[in-house]
């Protein structure tokens, strides 16, 4: 267990082989409800990018956000280059499938840990993911036996393919695909998987954020998800949100640190603040409403 010292402050380790940095709740006296958070590809591509960015910095729980697989501290051999590599090599089966998958398989064996090493509630956690952290947030709700109280993604990559037409665009590479390739994108294509995720029990509350001006993940696929769930979901539990002045990138390159506080992403912090809130903690009061 972390000394009664150190609550008080950021604090960084690592829980069964995954690097963290934890932020303590505003009050340290009594144990709190976690919140679990996992970054982008795209800046915030970082831990301690995502912690600056969407700090929640008034939510009573504890918050831990962790480094993906193969960033940060778990860079491959050969590094950043090597991430490139594989990518372009190709970008569905040998980079974003795989860290996916290993990033939302990993998240119980950290959760484990963390209950061990921190003063937090043995109760459902919140869960939190941005981009691609957040499609691994929706692999752990369709797969996984996590307890989770409550979710909230941010610019989630609903279907990789919109990933991999955007990649065309920018670039100006053409993707080829394969029977591998299509498997795992359907796989990974949570408005296809939209029936599991809604009969999952117990059910998490759901919100779902959008950026206005997100290029890869339009607004219009976070509400077909939204609609997609809706007939299974209790009033209240469901929410698609879209925030003005967000794009799909929330920071400057190269997204290892948070950037300077922008309002699209100021917005998107107080409504998962909210939110989790609202389903996470005891005697909650709104504190933010968008639209």
């Amino acid at each position: 267990m972390v000394a009664e010292s150190a609550l008080a402050a950021p604090l960084t380790g690592t829980a069964a082989g995954v690097p963290y940095i934890a932020v303590p709740p505003p009050d340290t006296s009594q144990p709190a409800p976690m919140v679990v958070a996992l970054h982008a590809f795209e800046p915030p591509r970082s831990e301690m990018a995502l912690a600056g960015t969407l700090p929640m910095s008034g939510l009573q729980a504890w918050k831990f956000y962790l480094g993906l697989p193969l960033f940060g501290q778990r860079l491959p051999d050969g590094g950043v280059p090597e991430v490139n590599r594989l990518g372009q090599t190709d970008y569905l089966i040998q980079l974003y499938g795989p860290v996916v998958e290993q990033a939302a398989a990993e998240l119980s064996r950290v959760v484990t840990e963390l209950h061990q090493t921190f003063p937090v509630l043995d109760e459902p956690l919140g869960l939190m993911g941005v981009g691609a952290g957040g499609a691994a947030a929706f692999l752990a709700l369709a797969e996984s036996g996590l307890p989770i109280g409550a979710m909230g993604v941010v610019n989630p990559i609903i279907d990789p393919t919109q990933v991999l037409a955007a990649r065309e665009r920018r670039l100006g590479v053409t993707y080829h695909w394969s029977e591998k390739s299509r498997e795992i994108a359907a796989w990974l294509d949570f408005a296809g998987r939209a029936d599991e995720l809604a009969t999952r029990r117990p059910q998490a509350p759901l919100l779902i954020i959008t950026g206005q001006h997100d290029e890869v993940i339009r607004p219009g696929h976070g509400q077909l998800l939204h609609d997609a769930l809706a007939p299974h979901y209790r009033a209240r539990t469901l929410r698609h949100i879209v925030v003005p002045d967000l794009a799909h990138t929330m920071g400057p390159e190269p997204g290892l640190e948070p950037g300077p506080p922008a309002p699209g992403n100021v917005l998107a912090d107080r409504a998962l603040t909210e939110w989790f809130q609202l389903h996470l903690t005891a005697d909650a009061q709104p504190a933010f409403r968008l639209g």
